[in-house]
């Protein structure tokens, strides 16, 4: 045999050995095929369940419940327990064991007390802003138009307690503006000072312009430029003893996300 026919020999048989080296090569697999070859399923995302408590200030109780309300909708299986109070109320009620997934303070200062406590994972979360507004009944009777105004004698303002987020705006508008109010009651919430106007037991009252904008044509809100002195900003966190982190998380990212967002936006928030 010549030199030329051994050379085409020698390249068919390296030819033959390639093709069946290929044939025993496993093919090429998706992840998921991969994962049912090997007796396992692909993985899903997991679905969220249980309840969450919500300890959240009075003054998100419109938003909170709406919030809530399209959670439980989006996560089926799902809970939203929901406590409105006082911030420091709330405080008090975690330190002492309260069983809360999830804290949303009406200012900084409250969330400072639990996380100088290491009473919550991590660190809060700024998602709202908020600042105050006079609120009067429909008609305005005492003729109320300016913060000055609310410290005229014989006026039946009320207020909230100094300890409350807009008990705490409104001592720092009265320093800023050397305005002092006397007020005919301080209450544990705004909603409580809400209350007091529409029923017609005060002629004023110092809330969120959130509050206002809520109660629709039961009052009148006043703005006054004072209010900018004192804006107070909205921080959320898990609370360290939750149960259910997990589902907390979850409703914390809803909240602070672009639906959160908007629907506090709607409801007169500012942003963080």
């Amino acid at each position: 045999m010549n030199v030329r026919n051994l050379r085409l020999t020698a390249v068919l048989a390296l030819g033959a050995v390639a093709t069946g080296l290929a044939g025993c090569a496993p093919a090429s697999q998706s992840p998921s095929a991969a994962a049912s070859s090997n007796g396992t399923a692909p993985q899903e995302a997991r679905q969220l369940s249980g309840t969450v408590t919500v300890f959240a200030a009075a003054s998100l109780k419109a938003t909170f419940t709406k919030l809530a309300g399209e959670f439980e909708a989006k996560n089926p299986g799902t809970k939203v327990t929901l406590s409105f109070a006082g911030s420091s109320d709330l405080v008090t009620q975690i330190t002492q064991g309260a069983p809360a997934d999830v804290f949303a303070s009406a200012d900084t200062k409250n969330m400072a007390k639990l996380s100088d406590a290491k009473l919550i994972d991590g660190t809060a979360t700024d998602f709202a802003t908020n600042v105050l507004e006079i609120a009067v009944p429909p008609s305005n009777p005492a003729s109320i138009d300016s913060f000055a105004d609310l410290a005229r004698p014989g006026l039946k303002v009320v207020v909230c307690a100094s300890q409350v987020p807009c008990g705490a705006a409104t001592d720092t508008v009265e320093k800023a503006s050397g305005v002092t109010i006397s007020p005919v009651s301080e209450e544990s919430s705004v909603t409580d000072v809400l209350g007091k106007v529409t029923s017609g037991e005060a002629d004023a009252g110092l809330v969120y312009v959130t509050d206002v904008k809520g109660a629709g044509d039961k009052v009148k809100g006043i703005h006054f430029a004072e209010a900018g002195k004192a804006v107070n900003t909205y921080p959320i966190a898990t609370v360290g003893s939750s149960r259910n982190k997990e589902l907390a998380a979850a409703f914390i990212a809803m909240v602070t996300g672009t639906e959160g967002r908007k629907t506090l936006a709607d409801a007169g928030f500012g942003a963080p």
